[in-house]
């Protein structure tokens, strides 16, 4: 089992997870079967989208930290590809170098200005920071401006097979995925990670206990940023494209979404929560063009039968 939980054999939860885990590494063989390598790329977006996610969920779900800036770091990973591969770097290694430590600076001082709010100051100070940037590559015309960037050259990731082959990209966006899922969940389940859900559960008493909030809160944030970069980078890879929408507002509002959609403080939420809302997307947008007005009630739905989505659902109907 990927998580070593305290569960039965017969919880729904470890026969759904470990399904999920096996589905999506027969995804080539299925979409070979089909005869259409679309399939491949749309789960290679899904699984781009529950590593974002993730990141998200760490200070969201397990940090009661509402950002609406997170497509910041999505964004920011994206544009240091596209912008070191215009510029004939196109070692894989390098740019995630740059990216995540771009990202981090960008992170550490968004993070220290935002964490001096609560509730919607917070809200507030995260979105105007993810449209600072957003408006800073909209200015960008040398690198495409308002109408994005093509990459010239996918990153290169030696040893590691070509990113030109979908196959390949896929494996290594599943892996990274699962890699990310395995360190929030050891995360979560160390002291840092009790500490981090304590200040949600009760500030109060956390700061009566000696806790440093702005150290754990800061550091969680930072981290969760760093995961949306890897996020950022795999995604430009996957669109051999970057464009400012990357960092728009509604691309973070996406992400909540998903994390509220699949269940947050879980560590199979944001995979559920990005497959399904993605999944409906697509079939809906295929049957009408009013599509958002039939999504809008099916989320507003899961959201009153369940308060933690439908990963929570799950682990209810487990429980029972």
């Amino acid at each position: 089992m990927l998580f070593p939980e305290s569960l039965s054999w017969r919880s729904p939860r470890l026969w759904l997870a470990s399904t999920l885990v096996l589905l999506l590494l027969l995804v080539p063989l299925l979409s070979q079967w089909a005869g259409s390598s679309f399939y491949l790329s749309f789960a290679t977006r899904i699984v781009v989208f529950a590593i974002a996610v993730s990141g998200l969920n760490l200070v969201l779900g397990y940090g009661g930290l509402i950002s609406m800036g997170h497509a910041l770091y999505v964004g920011l990973g994206a544009y240091v590809v596209g912008i070191s591969a215009a510029n004939g770097l196109t070692n894989g290694w390098a740019q995630l170098a740059i990216a995540l430590a771009f990202a981090a600076a960008v992170a550490l001082v968004t993070g220290l200005v935002s964490l001096r709010t609560r509730g919607i100051g917070f809200i507030m100070i995260t979105l105007a920071f993810n449209q600072m940037f957003y408006f800073l590559a909209v200015s960008l015309k040398q690198y495409g401006g308002d109408d994005g960037l093509p990459l010239n050259e996918r990153s290169a990731l030696a040893p590691l097979p070509a990113l030109d082959g979908k196959l390949a990209l896929y494996y290594l966006c599943l892996a990274t995925l699962l890699i990310v899922m395995l360190l929030v969940w050891r995360l979560v389940h160390s002291r840092f990670g009790y500490v981090l859900r304590g200040f949600q559960a009760n500030e109060r008493r956390m700061l009566a206990a000696g806790y440093p909030r702005v150290r754990y809160q800061l550091s969680a944030f930072v981290l969760s940023a760093l995961i949306c970069t890897v996020a950022g980078v795999l995604q430009a890879n996957l669109t051999a494209f970057v464009a400012p929408s990357y960092l728009s507002w509604r691309a973070s509002g996406e992400l909540i979404l998903m994390a509220v959609l699949g269940g947050i403080g879980s560590v199979f939420g944001p995979l559920v929560g990005a497959a399904v809302l993605l999944v409906l997307e697509e079939l809906l947008s295929g049957m009408t063009q009013h599509w958002m007005a039939i999504l809008g009630p099916l989320i507003l739905l899961v959201a009153l039968v369940s308060q933690r989505g439908l990963w929570g659902a799950i682990r209810r109907w487990g429980a029972r």
